[in-house]
């Protein structure tokens, strides 16, 4: 009897324990030096993409990619926390808290917390490429899909201070 119940319930432990292994292709790892050089106050200058005179973008599900041109954020490094804010005159005024992170690959990885929300409870968030990192600029790239061909979108950051 003993051996029946051992058989039955090894099938339950196997399916029941989770993989530890990271998605294909993306490290959990983090790339601490990008992070701690992204520390401090930093402002989108532009936001580039082919065909934006005829297409609208709807950054991060909050409004139009334009009304991020002159949005300020802040990244603290030691705790991957920080703000953003849109405050282009023309356009709703949002402003939320965020958590990020870049891994080893160089992939920004991004929530935007509502206030009293704690973090773990948001189970989105947006990946984008980190490119040209330099002390006073760096770009966040995202890829959208615009009549089934995938196009980059370009946020250009400026360091303010």
């Amino acid at each position: 009897m003993r051996k029946i119940l051992l058989m039955l319930s090894l099938p339950i432990l196997l399916f029941a324990c989770k993989s530890t292994a990271p998605a294909p292709g993306l490290s959990p790892k983090l790339d601490r030096h990008a992070q701690v050089a992204l520390k401090g106050n930093w402002q989108i200058t532009n936001v580039l993409f082919p065909g934006s005179d005829y297409i609208k973008v709807n950054t991060f599900q909050i409004a139009d990619s334009k009304c991020f041109i002159g949005s300020t954020w802040t990244f603290i490094s030691n705790n991957n926390k920080g703000s953003m804010s849109l405050n282009q005159a023309d356009c709703t005024s949002f402003s939320s808290p965020i958590v990020w992170s870049i891994n080893k690959e160089g992939m920004f990885g991004l929530k935007i917390v509502e206030p009293g929300v704690k973090s773990k409870k948001v189970l989105g968030g947006f990946l984008l490429k980190v490119a040209n990192q330099t002390k006073t600029a760096f770009q966040l790239i995202d890829v959208i899909n615009v009549g089934g061909q995938n196009k980059e979108v370009v946020y250009q950051f400026e360091k303010i201070n």
